[in-house]
Parts: C-alpha cells; structure tokens; sequence
C-alpha cells in the first residue's frame, strides 16, 4: 500500500521559512516525478513545484519561483520543500503526490499523479 506523509507545516509570520517533509513508502519503484500542490480555502488544488525521479529537473510555479526549492532524497524515499520568503498568499493545506515517470499528463497538472498524501497545514501571518 502506497503512503504519502507530509510534516512540517505550521505557523510562520511572513518572511519566515518553513521546511516541509514527504515521507514515501510503498511505491513500486523509484521512478516517479514528486510533486507538491496546495489547496487554499475556497480555491482549485494548484501546483507548486516537482522534482524528476533522479532529482535532475526540478519544476516550480511562477507564483513560488526563487523563494521555494524541491529536493528529495531516494534512499531515504524522502522529498522536501523549503519555503523561504514567505507570504500570507503561501496559506493553505499543502499536499505531497506521486506520479510515475513516463505516465501521460503534465507535471504541472493534478490529474497526472497517482498518489497523494493527506496534507499539512502551512499558515502564514503576523
């Protein structure tokens, strides 16, 4: 059975930092493209970033760009988003997903990973 666990989430005042943790177990094979994605109250689940299955190409939102960075670390079957810089506008429920590498669809889109975790809160305010 696949398992996705984020940690990490909290409260932070805007310019903080926070680091967010994905926990993976259960996925048939290494091969898979990680992604992030959040969900803000009353909004779409939108992409944030995604790393390739050796970590050799990474993938953000305009809206993330220079202030977020994706790792992951495959012998641990871990992946991270350290989130620096941060806005009120970064609030929401922050989602880890899987999606196997060569499998159709976007990296960018939600409808291509297979697997998603159950979220963990990020709130950001002062």
């Amino acid at each position: 059975q696949v398992q996705l666990v984020e940690s990490g989430g909290g409260l932070e005042q805007p310019g903080g930092s926070l680091r967010l943790s994905c926990a993976a177990s259960g996925l048939p094979s290494r091969y898979y493209t990680m992604g992030w994605f959040r969900q803000a109250p009353g909004k779409e689940r939108e992409f944030v970033a995604a790393i390739t299955w050796n970590g050799g190409t990474t993938y953000y939102a305009d809206s993330v760009k220079g202030r977020f960075t994706i790792s992951r670390d495959n012998a641990k079957n871990t992946e991270a988003l350290q989130m620096n810089s941060l806005k009120p506008e970064d609030t929401a429920v922050y989602y880890c997903a899987a999606k196997r590498a060569g499998a159709s669809g976007d990296y960018y889109s939600k409808g291509s990973y297979a697997y998603w975790g159950r979220g963990t809160q990020v709130t950001v305010s002062s």
